[in-house]
């Protein structure tokens, strides 16, 4: 699950179709109030999505899965608009660190991506050396083994990169 900037719209990662799903909440932030767009997007380039997350400003959505091993790029002409989305050739295998990505968030410039994998329970930092383009990104040498429990499915990390979450 993931959010756009204001809380209006949820967009939901479906494993067994490698599909999103787009949802709006009539009050910001309350799941409660969220209605389904009839707006999905089936990223072929994935057989098994495991986590969606998106640019700050709505316009890039990045999918990884369990399938390719991989994040995958997608441009969206209309910010936060999944009708819209459209395959921007552009991706990353994480293969060599994790065989089971799960998760990835990225710092709020764009500089660097973070993933979680159950493989092998850790976070892994890359560099992008542009920013919010995964196909430049390459692998830091830097890890955080998550010991508290297995499968990790999540990482998010706080604005200003002092707190990091793992579900």
């Amino acid at each position: 699950v993931n959010f756009n900037s204001d809380g209006t719209k949820m967009y939901v990662a479906d494993y067994t179709n490698s599909s999103i799903y787009q949802y709006s909440l009539s009050t910001a932030w309350d799941v409660s109030t969220a209605s389904y767009d009839s707006v999905s997007f089936n990223a072929t380039e994935e057989t098994n999505v495991s986590g969606v997350t998106f640019k700050t400003d709505g316009t890039i959505m990045y999918v990884v899965g369990t399938g390719t091993f991989h994040v995958h790029q997608y441009t969206l002409s209309t910010a936060w608009d999944l009708s819209t989305a459209s395959y921007a050739n552009k991706e990353f295998n994480f293969y060599s660190e994790d065989h089971s990505p799960n998760g990835v968030t990225f710092k709020p410039d764009g500089t660097k991506i973070y993933m979680v994998g159950d493989g092998n329970d850790k976070v892994f930092q890359y560099s992008l050396s542009t920013a919010w383009d995964v196909s430049t990104a390459s692998y830091d040498s830097k890890e955080f083994s998550i010991t508290e429990d297995t499968q990790s499915k999540e990482v998010l990390l706080n604005s200003d990169g002092t707190k990091m979450y793992v579900l």
